[in-house]
């Protein structure tokens, strides 16, 4: 939790203004929680602005940055305010952003490959410390748009709370893909590439499955794969994010169904694009264990893909996004496969053009 002086001294006020008021300690301790938990989300939203402007530094001398609003379907589940006419309208689509980065080389008459890149985590969102990442796709010639699907952080407590783990965030993720076709002349529509790891990789294998007719290709990092066997080897308190009651709001054991229809596995024979999947031994967040029930489910279904298991890696769950010449020498593989099906204007020769591209010397 972060604590600031403003939280201290709002802390600091309340408990002033309850000493001498007996039985009134657990009900103004209970408000000091709930607006410390509040206030959380309003130094998130600050600390994203921060990040908002670290882009241009970061890889603003060789893409045009611009941060977008678009709209996915509505919130999955809606909560009433008591407003007759804020609830008669809880059915509108929901607002979230994107961020879009083209190649400065980029010219108007032509046609390039679009990499739809998605952030992981649980509750993540979009930040500088995919910067390198950026710099090597821009390098290739790709452009790139990566959305802050529901749920991430930065943008409030009810943008929070929208978040649809394995559901409409997918959806959220088409509709930016979808922009990017119906308004920039410059995507070629045949050239589109999914890329993400953990809970991005899960959003890569989701969206790879049930959409074969958008993408050319997908790359799945450590992806996030059984949601309810996910839930079993994490700590116990992993699952309240999952039986939130603004969110599914049931366990896997009340609700197989539901964790099922949000897990890539329930999917993987519907894959009709080249995907490759990779991880590694000593992941300490998304089990191998687990990654090998989606290349399973795959093999069961008789799906020609590729993948890597990589023995125990420096940097674990990170492996392959670490700064690491080893790792430089892994997403080089990964960028290899990509360029294998999207052709961008200058692909990578080898590890150190891509270590030169993302770190400006080698």
């Amino acid at each position: 939790m972060k604590i600031t002086i403003t939280a201290l001294l709002l802390l600091a006020a309340i408990t002033a203004g309850a000493q001498g008021q007996p039985g009134t300690e657990t009900k103004d301790s209970e408000a000091i929680h709930a607006r410390i938990a509040d206030m959380s989300h309003e130094f998130d939203a600050t600390e994203k602005l921060l990040e908002d402007l670290l882009w241009y530094d970061k890889v603003g001398d060789i893409a045009f940055v611009d941060k977008v609003r678009l709209t996915g379907p509505p919130r999955h589940r809606q909560t009433p305010t008591g407003n007759a006419f804020h609830d008669a309208l809880l059915d509108n689509d929901l607002v979230f952003y994107s961020y879009v980065f083209i190649p400065k080389k980029t010219k108007q008459n032509r046609k390039y490959p679009l990499v739809v890149f998605s952030h992981g985590g649980i509750h993540g969102t979009f930040t500088t410390v995919y910067a390198h990442v950026i710099r090597e796709l821009i390098a290739q010639g790709y452009i790139v748009v990566a959305p802050d699907y529901r749920g991430s952080t930065g943008y409030g407590k009810g943008f929070y709370r929208s978040i649809d783990y394995g559901g409409r965030e997918n959806d959220d993720v088409l509709a930016a893909t979808r922009y990017m076709i119906e308004n920039y002349s410059i995507v070629d529509p045949e050239r589109i590439g999914l890329l993400g790891w953990s809970h991005g990789g899960m959003i890569t294998l989701m969206n790879a499955c049930r959409h074969p007719e958008t993408y050319a290709c997908a790359y799945a990092g450590v992806p996030v794969s059984d949601v309810a066997f996910r839930l079993e080897y994490q700590n116990p308190g992993y699952a309240d994010e999952f039986t939130a009651p603004y969110h599914i709001g049931k366990t896997p054991e009340e609700a197989p169904g539901e964790y099922a229809r949000r897990s890539p596995v329930t999917y993987a024979k519907e894959l009709q694009i080249p995907l490759m999947i990779t991880t590694a031994e000593n992941d300490d967040d998304v089990s191998v264990l687990e990654v090998k029930r989606m290349i399973d489910s795959l093999k069961f279904h008789r799906k020609d893909f590729e993948y890597r298991i990589y023995p125990p890696m420096p940097g674990a769950h990170l492996f392959d996004r670490i700064d690491t010449g080893e790792a430089t020498r892994i997403r080089f593989l990964a960028y290899e496969f990509l360029a294998r099906y999207l052709a961008p204007p200058a692909p990578f020769k080898s590890p150190e053009t891509l270590r030169k591209a993302g770190y400006r010397f080698n």
